[in-house]
């Protein structure tokens, strides 16, 4: 299976002047996490890291010596355009692709290796987490306009899974038709194509804010002591 992780993003909500993804977290940068995931996941086979021309130096050091081949592909001004510019660079044998964001990494190995199993079945898949909190609709003048059904709500998040060839006609539909989508599952929905839910540990959180920093550092000091 090939992966693609997406690691060019920026730090500005994590107050930080860098790529969050560089930033310490129990000792290491935060990539690096990730990064031991997707090696260890024996359902990847080769690894393209998207990220940003001045990160390029700092994140291919945490991957020297690596026994998987990794590819550096640059990076555009969103995440759209780079999971775009990332299918690009896909070797030309790879069917199926799954994309991971470099900040959730708290992943596991097992979490990687369903996904691939589903999508190399023929399916598009999301790893996603039941929404245990009640949803509340607000209207622009901040009040209460519904409740969705709490059964139906899931919180998307990566590693997601597609064939190559419909992703790719995805996002060349949505250059066509000005969309603007914030993961790739969007474009599925807003197409009509089918994505199954694949669920995800709720320890699977994305790193955003100093307060990500400190539950992902905790969960990780879990599972060193096990």
């Amino acid at each position: 299976m090939h992966l693609l992780i997406a690691a060019a993003g920026s730090g500005s909500r994590m107050g930080a002047t860098r790529n969050k993804l560089l930033l310490q977290l129990a000792g290491r940068p935060v990539l690096a996490w990730t990064l031991d995931a997707a090696l260890a996941a024996e359902k990847i086979k080769w690894i393209g890291i998207v990220g940003q021309p001045i990160d390029r130096t700092s994140i291919m050091k945490l991957v020297d010596g690596s026994d998987k081949p990794i590819q550096w592909i640059n990076g555009g001004n969103t995440r759209q355009q780079s999971v775009q510019l990332g299918l690009t660079a896909l070797p030309p044998e790879a069917k199926h692709v799954v994309i991971h964001d470099g900040a959730r990494c708290l992943v596991t190995p097992d979490l990687l290796n369903q996904c691939s199993e589903v999508v190399s079945a023929g399916e598009a898949v999301i790893a996603a987490t039941p929404v245990v909190d009640t949803v509340k609709r607000v209207n622009s003048e901040g009040f209460i306009v519904g409740t969705p059904e709490r059964s139906e709500l899931w919180a998307a998040q990566t590693p997601q899974g597609f064939s190559v060839a419909q992703l790719r006609e995805g996002h060349a539909r949505a250059i066509e038709k000005g969309w603007q989508v914030t993961d790739d599952a969007s474009l599925y929905e807003m197409l009509g194509w089918s994505v199954r839910i694949l669920e995800s540990e709720p320890s699977n959180i994305k790193v955003t804010t100093p307060f990500d920093l400190t539950i992902a550092e905790a969960v990780i000091d879990i599972r060193r002591t096990g």
